[in-house]
């Protein structure tokens, strides 16, 4: 027989028009009755389920639900349009994220067989490598909303009002599926022992170690730090996936400089040696530069970009990483 929050999931999901958590639900519910030996029962479920899918587009997107209540002081929800292809990766990177993305389009069926997709994901790497990119590519991939937890309205001074909210946020996991975005994620999950911690944070980092294992959701929790070396060891094992970035090589930095200027450059230009003198930028510093270049042409109207006004940004860009690193 199908369990208290199987039923509620469907009938919520229904609720909802998320026919892709429906439909895998609805599935978890065939396999069950597999796995207890209702093989006629759990082939006239599938055959259902089939049938159902064949009257709807399971590609259409998740409308938003707007955080109501309180939830509108911990969430901010938006509908991204990014694809994976607006970014540019590494091989291994874009093998990794391309993974999560087909298991995600195919959760139906790999619940179906006692499996869980990936879906809870760590994100580790420097700033402006494309860690919250990462979040709005996967909402814009699968069409379901991105909801960023906000810091602020989150963390209190107050005795475990921290936790409460935190679990109204797991509460919402399951209610509306979605992306939930936890940036700067060191904030809440930084080492237990670490000597400027304090007992409220550990608290916190308990609560969430708990809750993150125990959701059996079908929405996408996402963690992002550009701190990795200060989280707490226990967090990596409730996580699916750890998804590690670095900053550009020179392969990236070509294809990033191209896709963001070659239409607007006179021809000529070297963009392997504008690669090496980016090198060190992140992918944010690099794409900046890029828009400055672009803004400077507008103004002085400009016909074509020459490769000496690109090498001026670049330099700018530099010069300004060199002095924010001096003083952190």
């Amino acid at each position: 027989m199908a369990s208290a929050d199987q039923l509620k999931a469907l009938l919520q999901s229904h609720l909802e028009g998320d026919d892709q958590r429906f439909f895998s639900v609805a599935m978890q519910l065939a396999a069950h009755e597999a796995k207890l030996g209702h093989g006629k029962l759990a082939e006239e479920l599938r055959a259902l389920i089939d049938k159902a899918k064949s009257h709807h587009s399971i590609g259409q997107p998740t409308p938003i639900s707007r955080p109501r209540g309180e939830l509108a002081s911990l969430l901010t929800v938006s509908y991204p349009k990014s694809r994976l292809g607006d970014m540019v990766l590494h091989d291994t990177l874009e093998k990794q994220l391309h993974r999560i993305i087909r298991e995600q389009r195919h959760a139906d069926r790999i619940l179906a067989h006692g499996l869980s997709p990936r879906r809870k994901l760590l994100l580790i790497g420097p700033p402006g490598t494309g860690k919250t990119m990462t979040a709005s590519v996967l909402g814009g991939e699968l069409g379901i909303p991105l909801f960023q937890v906000r810091l602020d309205g989150l963390i209190t001074k107050f005795m475990g009002e921290t936790a409460a909210k935190l679990r109204q946020i797991f509460e919402a996991t399951g209610q509306t599926r979605g992306i939930y975005f936890f940036d700067e994620f060191d904030a809440i999950g930084s080492q237990r022992g670490l000597s400027n911690d304090v007992g409220e944070i550990r608290r916190v980092l308990n609560s969430f170690l708990q809750m993150i294992e125990q959701d059996q959701s079908h929405s996408l929790i996402i963690a992002a730090t550009n701190h990795a070396e200060i989280l707490d060891h226990a967090l990596f094992r409730r996580f699916d996936d750890v998804v590690q970035y670095e900053l550009p090589a020179e392969t990236q930095i070509t294809e990033l400089l191209k896709a963001r200027l070659a239409r607007y450059t006179i021809q000529g230009i070297n963009w392997k040696r504008l690669a090496k003198e980016a090198s060190g930028l992140s992918y944010a510093e690099i794409t900046r530069a890029a828009e400055e270049v672009l803004k400077e042409s507008l103004i002085h109207d400009n016909e074509h970009i020459t490769e000496a006004s690109i090498h001026k940004m670049l330099d700018e860009r530099q010069s300004l990483a060199g002095r924010l690193n001096r003083k952190s």
